[in-house]
C-alpha cells in the first residue's frame, strides 16, 4: 500500500479482521484498489476502495451483520466503498458483473433504516449487478493490493478491455454534463479516462491531474493545476470560470470521441 499513514493501515487491517470474524472460513480474500492502491489517497476526501471475495453466495443474515459493521466503521475516520463477490460470480466473467453485497456512504441511511425497523427493503437475498465492477477489477488486476488471502492473480478473472471501457465511459459521460457543478471530481475523472483512451494508462485521479498539467495545451494547464490544488489540499472550489471549464471539457471530449471512433 502506497501510503505512509499508519492510521490508514491500522484502519484497513482492523476492518479485515472484523470482516473475517463475520465470514469466517468462507473468506477467500480482501483487496484494495482505487486511490489508496495507486498512491493518490487523500485522507481528507478519498474513499478506501475494497473488493472482498467469498467462497459461497451470501446469506441475508451475513449481509445484515456486514451492514452493521460498516455503519460503525465507515467514515470513522475513512469512508469505505466495498463490494463482496463470490467465486461462482467470477468463474465465468460477465459484464455487468453480479455481486452479493455492496456498501458505500450512499447506502448508509437505507441500511440503517432496514436494521432499525427489521425490514428487508435493501438488505435482502437479491443478487444485483454493477457495471462499475469491470473497472474495479481491472484496476485491482493492474495495480491492486492483496490485504488478505489468495493472490490477485488467483482470485480475479481478466476483464476484457471493451468491458473496462464500457465501465468507465458511463461516468465519463456524466462528468461531461456535470463539470460546472463538480469541477474537481469531474475534471480529474475526465482526464483519467482520456489518458486511458490515449495511452492505455490506468491511473489515480492525482496521477491523471499531474499528467494533464504536464501535457495539456498551455491555456488549460492552469485550470488543471487549480483543480489539483483543490483536490490535494481539500480546498473548497475557487475561481473557476465557466469558460475555462467548458474549454477543458470540449478539448477532452473532442479528442476522446476521435479516439473512441
Amino acid at each position: 500500500m502506497k501510503t505512509n499513514s499508519s492510521d490508514t493501515k491500522e484502519f484497513i487491517f482492523n476492518l479485515q479482521k472484523k470482516i473475517s470474524e463475520i465470514i469466517n472460513d468462507d473468506l477467500i480474500g480482501i483487496y484494495i484498489h482505487g486511490s489508496l492502491a495507486m498512491g493518490g489517497f487523500n485522507p481528507n476526501s478519498s474513499d478506501i476502495d475494497v473488493l472482498a471475495i467469498t467462497n459461497k453466495s451470501m446469506k441475508v443474515e451475513t449481509k445484515r451483520k456486514l451492514a452493521k459493521l460498516l455503519l460503525t466503521h465507515s467514515s470513522s475516520p475513512f469512508p469505505v466503498e466495498i463490494s463482496f463477490l463470490n467465486t461462482e460470480q467470477l468463474k465465468v466473467w460477465q459484464h455487468p458483473c453480479p455481486f452479493d453485497f455492496h456498501y458505500s456512504e450512499f447506502w448508509r441511511e437505507r441500511y440503517a433504516n432496514d436494521l432499525l425497523s427489521g425490514t428487508e427493503k435493501f438488505l435482502n437475498g437479491d443478487v444485483n449487478t454493477d457495471a462499475d465492477l469491470a473497472a474495479h477489477i481491472t484496476i485491482t488486476n493492474k495495480r491492486g493490493v492483496c490485504v488478505y488471502g489468495k493472490s490477485i492473480e488467483e482470485a480475479f478473472p481478466l476483464v476484457p478491455s471493451s468491458d473496462y471501457l464500457s465501465s468507465i465511459t458511463g461516468d465519463f459521460t456524466n462528468c461531461l454534463k456535470n463539470i460546472e457543478e463538480d469541477p474537481i471530481y469531474c475534471t480529474l475523472n475526465l482526464i483519467r479516462v482520456y489518458w486511458y483512451l490515449k495511452e492505455g494508462v490506468i491511473s489515480s485521479k492525482l496521477e491523471a491531474g499531474n499528467w494533464g498539467v504536464s501535457t495539456f495545451p498551455k491555456e488549460m494547464q492552469n485550470t488543471v493545476a487549480k483543480v489539483l490544488e483543490c483536490y490535494s489540499n481539500y480546498k473548497d472550489t475557487y475561481g473557476f470560470e465557466k469558460d475555462e471549464l467548458v474549454m477543458l471539457k470540449n478539448y477532452i471530449s473532442n479528442d476522446a470521441k476521435k479516439l473512441l471512433n
